[in-house]
């Protein structure tokens, strides 16, 4: 009884992956158009392992029973004189329970679905945009295209199933000999035996690689959503459908502006004297620069608001506002001139001497920002 382990020289604990290395590299030693016909025998018992060993199912029943487990004369419940459950099913119920199947199986399986994360700017989530990201993928082989056969090669019909994909064998019972069909051990259902696989992609039809793909980032989008792009995940085996591609976004934290919702909020510092006497600054915004009028007599924490400068709403034109809070700067370090001037201004407005009390919670800087906060998070 052959080894498939000898035969592709790796261990019995071996990955899917140092199986898959160990084939390419007898594949293209043995390979006809390599070897010649001397090596062609060789070549089928080395594809042969390898069909086995690459599949979980196949080589979990190898390793427990061997050639004789592959081709359903292992032992288990189909043992003593039953062709198991599968069978027993079958007799009574038409195949009802039984794996039996209508025709050869098609080797086109559909690729796997992706997630992968994109970085973009708080700019491209307020207004969308067009990015275009490097992603590491299952791709279609160049070589075969996903035919998995060596060029110019092609499967050939399995000689034990005679293309149908599935035996019949008569097992006896209790209940006499019963007829049980089932997938062929020798093709594993698929009606044909790929006898030269491609050295490319060793049989599989995809390789891995990486990828250009174009996102569509919708203005309003928010850290965490997805964008689907379909048919852009993994390859098919066999030239099956590729799967999806998730593209999860991340926005990163910008220097000056914080998103609340649609809104952006940002905090605009001016001079003591500029509060009291009022003037008009230049701020710069997502549309440019835009003039703030500073009324007389502002106090931190009042807040300004400019309309439809805000995150665009998600599928929707409208956009939210632009919230600027004031922090009026008092000075720290004064030369005995300013002190005088300030003396003299304190005078003038009798406030050399303060008497004040303690602002109530409703009424203090500290407790109108806490209001505005709540608003902004209720918002």
């Amino acid at each position: 009884m052959a080894d498939y382990y000898e035969i592709l020289g790796v261990a019995k604990n071996a990955s899917e992956a140092e199986i898959k290395k160990a084939y390419r590299k007898l594949a293209r030693k043995l390979h006809p158009d390599v070897a010649g016909p001397d090596g062609a025998e060789k070549f089928k018992e080395v594809t042969a392992a390898y069909e086995v060993l690459v599949n979980k199912e196949k080589r979990q029943m190898y390793d427990l029973g061997g050639e004789d487990a592959l081709r359903g004369g292992g032992t288990g419940f189909s043992g003593a004189g039953f062709g198991g459950f599968e069978d027993i099913f079958s007799s009574f119920f038409g195949g009802a329970g039984a794996t039996a199947q209508r025709g050869p199986a098609s080797r086109a399986r559909r690729g796997g679905d992706l997630v992968v994360r994109m970085q973009i700017s708080l700019a491209e989530a307020i207004f969308g945009d067009e990015k275009t990201i490097r992603v590491d993928a299952a791709m279609e082989c160049p070589q075969c295209h996903g035919a998995m056969t060596a060029p110019n090669t092609e499967p050939v019909q399995c000689t034990e199933c005679h293309g149908s994909g599935s035996v019949q064998r008569v097992t006896n019972s209790l209940f006499g000999q019963m007829m049980t069909t089932t997938a062929c051990a020798a093709c594993q259902g698929y009606g044909t035996r790929i006898v030269t696989p491609c050295g490319e992609c060793a049989g599989e039809g995809r390789i891995r690689g990486s990828k250009q793909v174009q996102v569509s980032v919708p203005a309003g989008v928010e850290t965490g959503m997805r964008v689907r792009l379909l048919g852009q995940g993994d390859a098919g085996v066999g030239g099956g459908p590729a799967g999806d591609l998730y593209v999860e976004v991340v926005i990163a934290a910008d220097a000056v502006f914080t998103r609340a919702g649609d809104d952006l909020l940002a905090v605009l510092s001016i001079p003591m004297t500029a509060a009291i006497l009022g003037t008009e600054v230049e701020i710069d915004t997502f549309d440019g620069v835009q003039e703030l009028k500073i009324a007389a007599g502002t106090q931190s924490g009042t807040e300004i608001v400019l309309p439809g400068l805000g995150v665009t709403r998600l599928h929707r034109n409208r956009r939210g506002n632009l919230r600027v809070t004031i922090n009026v700067i008092t000075p720290t370090k004064l030369d005995d001139a300013q002190k005088n001037l300030i003396a003299q201004f304190a005078k003038l407005r009798n406030e050399e001497r303060v008497d004040a009390k303690m602002d109530t919670e409703d009424d203090s800087f500290f407790g109108r920002l806490r209001e505005k906060f709540n608003a902004w998070s209720e918002s």
